[in-house]
């Protein structure tokens, strides 16, 4: 399949999602506003999107002494059981198996995204 006929399958499903969203659009729009109305402050302005903004960038700038302390006490925790791997139940260490091939494979999907969804010397 050539280039072509790509494109213009992409410019043919591109003109049905933007017609999708002008004809369904303003009401999805008005629906999702209603249905999270307890989280809109008023009065909804520029100033007070600017305070809100920097209510959360000062306060997760506040959390990050707690952060620094629980990330320590993980640390010493996965010390701890490696010293004491020989007394290691076998739940314990499939779920750090687990939990090494999960972040192994959000890595693989990472670098499969970062290519633009193409798989390494195979062309599909």
């Amino acid at each position: 399949m050539g280039l072509a006929p790509k494109l213009a399958q992409l410019q043919s499903k591109a003109t049905q999602a933007s017609q999708f969203v002008a004809k369904h659009g303003s009401a999805y729009y008005k629906q999702l506003l209603e249905q999270n109305k307890h989280y809109i402050q008023e009065p909804p302005t520029v100033e007070k999107c600017n305070l809100l903004s920097k209510q959360l960038f000062y306060t997760r700038l506040a959390s990050i002494p707690g952060r620094y302390e629980t990330f320590w006490k993980e640390m010493d925790y996965a010390k701890h059981m490696w010293k004491n791997r020989k007394e290691l139940k076998i739940e314990d260490a499939g779920i750090a198996a687990l939990f090494g091939l999960e972040c192994f494979a959000w890595f693989c999907a990472g670098e499969i995204v970062g290519r633009g969804f193409t798989l390494t010397g195979y062309y599909v």
